[in-house]
């Protein structure tokens, strides 16, 4: 009778525990979705289809958008850069995983490592290097004697390029976990038959890690789909990302903005909701796996050499742009003109970005910023995780596929809709919840929100890998504790967070190093300079004369060095997981 009791208490407390976690989504996540859609179809003169309590609601901003031809060109950009940029990372990406999962050749744990190398530089800083390497008077024209202008006449290249080069481990991680999971048997099998490797590839391989490649791909298309830094920094404005960040000063007064944002939510919704259905079907079920050491094949000279230099030419190529902003870190101003590498050079910018007000205050910001998003992050995912792996309440699968919904929902429509929340909460409209937190008015106070923000972001990633880690986790240790008289919530303190808290400081780690540079919230939500984070103070300063871009260079070597050290350390605590987290 007393277990049934205990029992019947749990299930009421984890149920309880559920609908709390419910809420927090549905404030913080459902609620900014909802209030973008909402402003797109309410009236602002009281003529429409249908009234529901008092509210009148019209298509006429829908009609009006795809009536502008500007608004028209902007979104078929968009997609052409997400479906150019998926491509090319999917060129890139897919032979070397199938490299590295079927083959050994030389420095193949080197370039294992270095393949992270991409995602420590976000694709809007490193199109300041490229930018050097490949302007009109940059190195490639300087050593070819040419002035064409790639990245002025080439714009949407230039984005697909420094995007593609900055996004592919993602389907690189993917693809290669997917390979590593395949019954070698298979493969062996169509080989006795007869078939040729390429067959083989196209008829056996290709359709196994179908799921795993659409995972990959679906954020790489819907992260390059909204991208906003990229399309800036080239000054690429055709584009609706940048048509939304410049229409946000009308969005008091104006429903086009709302419009352009639920054209974009709609598009990558119904996008990712195609690609789901053609491509990420569920996946066949293996009867048996090979460790990848033990399937692993040895190339002989010429093939393990073209394999290696396969991965030297993408490393190569994918470390550019970090070249580039180094070098323009340390150039004198005005030193990297008609030459390959610049002929002056200089340590001051980076005493600069750290002693500049501007510059200095932005990496404060950041820290905080970051810090607080890292720990909401942690403790919601730990107990987001724990309810998926550890209890068995209805609707934790609900649950589960919340907590991935920003990885599906572009972060642009994200960062609108926390804009739209500060201006329509449900107490009031025009500025609701000034004094506790504003972007617009007179004295803004977005820190609570750009706190929120990022977290909600980068939730996935922490929720990811705990779940990763309650998975090898067995539940009986669990459960001795609690036979010794141990309470659930010490028992998860003493026992469970401390085996899982590689996962959990993976998870977190990459959450702050993404919000410290998060782009999107941070252009959206932070309006005046003493609230900028440090992708603002980036942005400010490459529009700044004279040391502007230099000193933009040098934050953005110091953010390149955060998100290295903090990339490399989840991927030594998470090991061959580090895909999984990159899933939605």
């Amino acid at each position: 009778m007393a277990l049934s009791r205990s029992i019947a208490r749990l299930h009421l407390g984890q149920y309880a525990l559920l609908v709390v976690l419910f809420a927090l989504l549905g404030v913080f996540l459902l609620y900014p979705i909802g209030l973008t859609v909402y402003g797109a179809f309410v009236s602002v003169d009281g003529t429409g289809f249908v009234t529901i309590n008092g509210t009148t609601y019209t298509l006429d901003h829908l009609r009006m958008f795809f009536a502008d031809p500007t608004a028209r060109v902007g979104m078929l950009n968009a997609f052409k850069v997400a479906a150019a940029t998926t491509t090319v990372s999917i060129l890139i990406a897919l032979p070397l995983a199938v490299i590295a999962a079927r083959y050994r050749y030389p420095l193949k744990g080197a370039f294992s490592a270095l393949i992270l190398v991409p995602l420590i530089l976000p694709p809007f800083v490193g199109a300041i290097g490229m930018q050097a390497f490949l302007g009109r008077y940059g190195t490639l024209n300087t050593l070819l004697g040419t002035e064409f202008d790639l990245l002025g006449e080439g714009k949407f290249w230039g984005v697909v390029i420094v995007e593609a080069l900055h996004l592919y481990p993602i389907i690189y991680l993917n693809a290669a976990a997917a390979l590593a999971n395949l019954d070698p048997a298979l493969d062996e099998a169509a080989e006795n038959l007869g078939a040729g490797p390429v067959r083989r590839f196209v008829r056996i391989t290709l359709p196994l890690i179908r799921p795993g490649l659409f995972a990959g791909a679906t954020i790489v298309f819907i992260w390059s789909f909204t991208e906003l830094g990229t399309p800036l920094v080239f000054d690429y404005t055709q584009v609706t990302p940048v048509q939304i960040f410049v229409g946000l000063k009308e969005v008091e007064t104006s429903a086009r903005p709302y419009a352009m944002t639920v054209v974009m939510l709609a598009a990558a919704m119904g996008i990712y909701a195609l690609g789901k259905a053609v491509f990420g079907r569920k996946g066949h079920a293996m009867y048996s796996k090979a460790s990848r050491a033990a399937t692993e094949r040895e190339l002989g000279p010429a093939m393990a050499m073209a394999a290696t230099g396969a991965f030297a030419v993408v490393t190569f190529l994918a470390m550019l742009p970090h070249l580039g902003v180094i070098l323009t870190s340390v150039a004198s101003p005005g030193s990297w003109y008609r030459s390959v590498i610049p002929t002056g050079f200089t340590l001051g910018h980076y005493d600069r970005a750290l002693t500049d007000p501007d510059a200095f205050g932005a990496v404060v910001n950041s820290l905080k910023l970051a810090s607080a998003a890292m720990l909401l992050d942690v403790l919601f995912g730990l107990l987001v995780g724990y309810m998926v792996v550890r209890s068995k309440v209805r609707g934790k699968a609900v649950l589960d596929a919340l907590c991935m919904l920003p990885l599906a929902v572009p972060g642009l429509v994200m960062a609108f809709g926390f804009v739209a929340m500060s201006l329509n909460w449900p107490f009031g409209k025009g500025d609701p919840l000034e004094g506790v937190t504003s972007v617009f008015g007179a004295s803004p106070e977005p820190a609570l929100l750009l706190v929120i923000a990022y977290a909600v972001r980068r939730l996935p990633y922490v929720v990811r890998a705990t779940v990763a880690g309650l998975e090898q986790t067995s539940g009986e240790l669990e459960e001795a504790a609690l036979n010794l008289g141990a309470s659930r919530l010490t028992a998860v303190r003493r026992v469970i967070v401390p085996l899982i808290a590689a996962n959990l400081i993976a998870g977190g780690l990459l959450a702050f190093s993404l919000a410290m540079l998060e782009v999107s919230d941070s252009l959206l939500l932070a309006q005046q300079p003493e609230d900028y984070p440090m992708t603002n103070a980036i942005v400010a300063f490459l529009n700044r004369l004279g040391d502007g871009p230099y000193i933009a260079s040098a934050m953005g070597v110091w953010g390149m060095a955060l998100l290295a050290v903090t990339l490399v350390g989840a991927s030594v605590l998470i090991g061959k997981k580090m895909g999984s987290i990159f899933r939605v």
